[in-house]
């Protein structure tokens, strides 16, 4: 199969971690890049101690001695190669490193473990994300997974097989950011949680029957 291989692209309010390097030991670059990293430290975080610039809603990032830089729409790399470009005016041989701190997706359904999961990589397969909640259920239906996607102002929902070969070549092949994958039960479930519990009261009415019956013609 052909995969349909989709570089996910920055959007507005992701929090992207942006490193600077120099092989030049000029102290002026030495304070222009120190600059950069304490700013970037002041301009959002996540949590946990780790911090990045948050993407504005026009999509834009912003350095005091860089400017205003947009990165919406962009691959990771072609956002490193938009930044280099413009750092580079400072400071010819500097190498810029871009990672993003929040992608993440949310799993719920028949898995064993519902949870919003941050991933670390932005290249992420449905299987994958859903072995990242401790796998499918026993009773998870695969082939009607439910998936909810933002896309701008727009809301997509979709479905797809699990279990058929080509859904590898689907462009939902890969999670998105803020997806929102929905696991659905199979039809058996429902006789299945509750057939124990009912058979006792089953049981027992019928026992009641036969006692009445039996009385009845004594």
């Amino acid at each position: 199969h052909s995969l349909d291989i989709q570089e996910y692209r920055i959007q507005p309010l992701d929090i992207l971690s942006v490193s600077f390097e120099t092989l030049s030991d000029e102290n002026d670059a030495f304070d222009f890049l120190s600059k950069l990293a304490i700013q970037q430290g002041r301009a959002g975080g996540t949590g946990g101690g780790t911090s990045g610039i948050v993407v504005n809603t026009e999509g834009f990032i912003e350095f005091a001695v860089l400017g205003a830089i947009k990165v919406q729409g962009l691959t990771v790399f072609e956002a490193q190669d938009t930044i280099k470009a413009v750092a580079s005016k400072f400071i010819p041989d500097v190498i810029v490193r871009i990672r993003m701190l929040n992608f993440r997706f949310t799993i719920l359904g028949e898995v064993n473990g519902e949870k919003t999961v941050i991933s670390p990589t932005t290249r992420l397969t449905m299987m994958e994300a859903i072995g990242q909640s401790g796998g499918l259920g026993e009773l998870a239906d695969r082939s009607r997974v439910k998936v909810i996607r933002q896309n701008g102002n727009e809301v997509e929902i979709f479905y797809v097989n699990l279990l058929q070969e080509d859904y590898v070549e689907s462009p939902y092949y890969y999670v998105q950011q803020n997806d929102v994958i929905i696991v659905p039960p199979l039809k058996q479930r429902t006789f299945r949680s509750y057939f124990t519990s009912n058979l006792g009261i089953i049981t027992t009415t019928v026992s009641f029957v036969f006692l009445i019956y039996t009385i009845g013609r004594l």
